[in-house]
This record gives structure tokens, sequence and C-alpha cells, in this order.
């Protein structure tokens, strides 16, 4: 299974236990869009809808979402059910039949990524776009933390399952460098604006091991090493206590389409 297919497995569990966007986010996005109340927003990827929800919230609800997971979408559709102008399509982006329709922003939050090749979807959210179109392509950034009891559940890892060690993930500052290259490169977007929110999260034990299970790469182990892990971290958790801080971090890139590309075809000059 594909790690962008893991999701529609748990979609409430998912909805459920994922901490939401920070609200200056979407103050931020709408800052640098100047975006009216009645434009049309592209959502690449809403999942339960989490991103969906925070502009609903300031009023911004012309809303098509392209959702790949059957369940998520259901979910999502059912969420919004009060708001038609919130359109939730079930469909893969990269073969999505758009006909033609035109958006004054495409947002994204933490899906992107799951689009291939990178490159071609970036040329296709530009075609979406109208002239003055922008784009906010946001992500949830994992912290790693060095301290107790984090040190402990890291050598379980390392046990069970190696490939998830988090000491070996690249850091926020390398993430920002190299999404921020990809955002501009063949020269489709500009004005690029990053910004990153920082904060902590309280779980308890079991919070925390629900939280890890809607995590893609920890879906993809086999479910009795996945439960061994699981059960030895709750242990860990639950003698320091119980509860666990864990760090969140979001980054987001902000970008204006570029009119003097659209006058080339395929980014050709």
């Amino acid at each position: 299974m594909e790690r962008k297919n893991t999701f529609n497995e748990i979609a409430k569990e998912y909805e459920k236990y994922r901490p939401p966007y920070p609200e200056q986010l979407f103050r931020d996005i709408l800052d640098y869009t100047e975006l009216k109340s009645n434009d049309e927003i592209l959502e690449i990827g809403c999942g339960t809808g989490q991103a969906t929800r925070g502009f609903v919230n300031f009023g911004y609800s012309n809303i098509t979402a392209i959702e790949l997971g059957e369940n998520l979408a259901e979910l999502t559709r059912e969420k919004f059910k009060d708001r038609p102008s919130v359109r939730i399509i079930n469909s893969q982006f990269e073969t999505w039949n758009h006909e033609s329709a035109k958006y004054n922003l495409a947002i994204s939050g933490t899906a992107f990524h799951f689009i291939q090749p990178q490159e071609l979807g970036y040329r296709k959210v530009f075609d979406l776009l109208e002239n003055q179109g922008s784009v906010a392509f946001f992500w949830t950034v994992h912290v790693p933390s060095y301290n107790e009891p984090y040190n402990e559940i890291r050598e379980l890892y390392r046990k069970y399952a190696p490939q998830l060690d988090d000491s070996q993930n690249p850091s926020l500052e390398q993430i920002i460098e190299d999404r921020s290259k990809l955002t501009l490169k063949d020269g489709l977007f500009t004005d690029l604006e990053v910004k990153h929110y920082t904060w902590d999260h309280l779980f308890t034990a079991s919070e925390y091991i629900s939280l890890l299970n809607t995590n893609s790469r920890h879906r993809l182990v086999t479910e009795d090493i996945r439960n061994e892990l699981f059960r030895e971290i709750r242990e860990v958790i639950e003698s320091h206590g119980g509860n666990l801080v864990k760090p969140h971090a979001v980054a987001s890139f902000l970008a204006k389409k570029n009119p003097v590309e659209g006058h080339y075809s395929n980014g050709e000059r």
C-alpha cells in the first residue's frame, strides 16, 4: 500500500487525533492573498477537512476540494453538508478532469508531497489558477525532541522500526529550503513567502499512541511489529507520569502565479 492511501483506512481516527492547524496560519494566508469572500479556492487533498474548516471559519466557502480517499471524502462531505458551495470531489488530483475551471487560490495541507511527479503537480496548479492567483501549501513537520522520555522512545524505534528513527529526519530548516526550491522551480511561481508556526501539545499515553497510528509511515509497519512498538511506547510514557508534551510545527509556503510564465506553453521559452 502507498503512504497516501493509508489515511483512508482510519478517517475517523485522523479527524479525532490530528491537532488542527493554527488560526494564525489562515490569517497570514488571507493577508498575503487579499482573497475576496466570493473568490474560488481549490484544495488538493482535503483529508478530513481541517484546512477546509479553517477557511470556512473566516467566511470563505467557495471551495472545491479534491480527495483521493473515498472514506475521507465522505467524512468531509458530511461535515460540510450545510455548505453547498463546499464541493468535495473523490478523485486523484493528477487525473482529475477540471473542465477548464479557474481558481483564485490553491491550498494544500500536509498533502501536496503525495502528488507525483511534483513538477507536473505544480504545473497543473499553475494552469488552474487565474493570472492573479496564489498558492498556499503548508505541512505539519515533525520536530524531534532529545529529552526524556523521547530518548527512550527513540531506542524503541531503533529496535522495532529503524526506518522511523526521527534523528534521521531532515530538519525544519532543510525542509523549508527544499520546498522553497520546488515552489520556485521552472519559474511558475514568484514572490515566495515562507512562514512557520510552533507550539506544544499535551497528550495522554493513549492519545499519543492514537496519533502515531494515524501516521502513514507507521501504518506501513506490519501490524504485529506496530502493536509491540506501540505497547512499549505506551509503557515508557506511563512510566514518566502518563503524559507527553509534543512539539509541533507547521511550515507554510505562499507564492503568486508568475504572469510572465503564463505567456509560454508548458514552461518553454
